[in-house]
């Protein structure tokens, strides 16, 4: 496929800008370039079948089984983008007068209110803009309730080495020292080595329950007692809240602080860079720290915050996400939420028992929205990776599932099927799976090469990271 710049021809263009409805303003000399920008020029109709084959090119939910492990791909209901498209949320501005604006703060005032109850928290932020943002702010949040207590030899973060990856990365980010502990041979946090890291200098532990291996934490009311009583806080990574929302809470846990993925558990666009939101709740004793403004019980913008860490985002957040998660969450009301939590479990048990005859495995027993298999022994003998097979699922109309994630199982593969597909597309997907990897086993070189049939082959993957080609440098 052509890039744009290779599909220009000089001279030509698309009048389709409407004309402008404001005088025009007069620009200073000195602020105007000196030449013309060297964009491409195409016809409208040039322009419109190039997005239409990017479009075609893309692959989504819409499109075929997606089982990310860890992402949680699901389908996001129509109902979300329409109510996000109401003219009254869609004109507002953040600029605009606070008394204009009730509409919007009740909608934040509302998810908060839904949302700590989900997850047993008592106030909540939606500034961070992402995972991975709302466990800085959390962590953040950790940071200063020890410092507000004078108490500055807490500069410690322990991880478990099954925590997504982005934990350790957040707590140096916060000037704080990683320590990471082993699992045990169940795959869950082992106590022993969670006791002897534990001291005087624990700011707090970081983790997601279920884990990324997809197993619940049975301990897990000993294991926030270990850290509490060594004086840390727990941080919940919410990654994995789909498979137990409604069902068990975070607080309910022992966890002092949680991020949300709203772009992920409750069904908001999940992908292409974005927009997403990591709203962070927390236990009221923490709430003095949340970035400012909240929104108070009154529903106005409080910014009256002497103990704040300040802001991590400009203004409120992702707004319209937010919109997209409370539609959701309304829409399914309390029964609705648990039960698709329960299905999301069901379905990955059962997924996981349709290939568990011929891939090998990781959870023994029950898992819970997820489940990790291991290529590992067919790499060293048939010389088949997780990657061979993720490729040949492309030209199957499948995409891929997460590979070589989590770190501690070796040529992994990690599978979330979620709870919108059914059984007659599940049974589809795991015949599928049970093919690849029958054809795969019995000519191996038939995989080296996939994918065949997409539109982009196998590319050198090792080269584009290394050497990456970042702009155009032909003729045109």
């Amino acid at each position: 496929m052509k890039l744009l710049f290779e599909k220009s021809i000089s001279g030509r263009c698309a009048s389709i800008l409407p004309k402008c409805d404001v005088p025009m303003a007069a620009i200073d000399s000195s602020l105007k370039r000196g030449s013309a920008p060297h964009l491409p020029e195409l016809s409208e109709i040039d322009l419109s079948r190039h997005y239409s084959e990017l479009e075609r090119r893309a692959f989504g939910v819409n499109n075929g089984f997606y089982p990310l492990g860890s992402c949680t791909m699901k389908y996001n209901p129509r109902i979300n983008e329409e109510i996000a498209s109401l003219p009254g949320f869609t004109d507002i501005h953040p600029l605009q007068p606070e008394s204009t604006a009730k509409g919007c703060l009740e909608v934040l005032a509302l998810a908060e209110r839904y949302l700590c109850e989900i997850t047993g928290m008592d106030a909540m932020t939606f500034q961070p803009a992402a995972g991975a943002h709302g466990e800085l702010a959390g962590v953040m949040l950790i940071k200063k309730y020890h410092e507000a207590r004078g108490d500055y030899k807490r500069c410690k973060i322990i991880v478990p080495d099954s925590a997504h990856g982005t934990n350790p990365a957040t707590a140096v980010m916060c000037g704080m020292s990683v320590i990471n502990i082993s699992s045990g041979p169940d795959g869950r946090v082992d106590l022993e080595k969670l006791r002897s890291a534990v001291g005087g200098d624990t700011a707090g532990l970081m983790l997601t329950n279920p884990n990324t291996l997809g197993i619940f934490e049975k301990d897990i009311l000993e294991i926030t007692k270990i850290v509490h009583e060594s004086g840390g806080l727990v941080y919940y990574d919410g990654a994995n809240l789909n498979a137990v929302m409604g069902v068990v809470r975070p607080g309910d846990m022992g966890f002092d602080c949680v991020h949300l993925n709203l772009h992920k558990t409750f069904a908001t666009p999940h992908g292409g860079g974005g927009p997403g939101s990591g709203a962070v709740a927390c236990k009221s004793f923490l709430e003095p720290y949340l970035p400012s403004p909240i929104v108070s019980k009154g529903g106005k913008l409080n910014y009256s915050r002497p103990e704040t860490i300040g802001k991590v985002k400009m203004f409120y957040g992702n707004f319209l996400v937010i919109l997209k998660a409370l539609t959701y969450i309304m829409s399914l009301g309390s029964e609705g939420v648990v039960e698709s939590a329960k299905l999301a479990v069901l379905n990955a048990n059962y997924f996981m028992s349709r290939l568990s005859g011929a891939y090998s495995i990781i959870n023994k027993g029950l898992c819970m929205h997820e489940f990790v298999i291991t290529m590992g022994k067919e790499a060293k003998e048939s010389h088949v990776s997780a990657l061979d097979i993720a490729k040949a699922l492309i030209d199957k109309g499948s995409h891929p599932p997460t590979i070589y994630f989590p770190l501690i199982v070796a040529e992994a593969m990690m599978v979330e099927p979620t709870e919108t597909e059914s059984k007659e597309a599940l049974d589809q997907a795991s015949d599928m799976y049970i093919d690849v990897y029958k054809s795969a086993m019995s000519n191996p070189e038939s995989v080296h090469n996939a994918p065949a049939l997409a539109p982009v082959c196998r590319p050198d993957e090792v080269g584009a990271a290394r050497s990456p080609i970042l702009k155009y440098t032909g003729k045109w």
